[in-house]
């Protein structure tokens, strides 16, 4: 099955394998949100995947 290149781009795999994330919704509009919540946007959220999923989302030079 072909890596879907787009969401992998979206992915970073740390050194022990861990899986993160951009959080959605901070491209536009948050001049309404208070500081904390724009604060928190700016973390990478931990993805857990199955083993078919990191096979899709994931490259095979990052999987290693």
């Amino acid at each position: 099955m072909k890596t879907n290149k787009s969401y992998s781009k979206r992915l970073k795999v740390t050194k022990n394998g861990k899986i993160l994330a951009r959080t959605p919704g901070q491209n536009h509009f948050n001049a309404k949100e208070s500081s904390r919540t724009r604060l928190n946007k700016q973390k990478m959220n931990l993805l857990s995947l199955s083993a078919k999923n990191k096979n899709r989302f994931i490259t095979y030079k990052k999987a290693k």
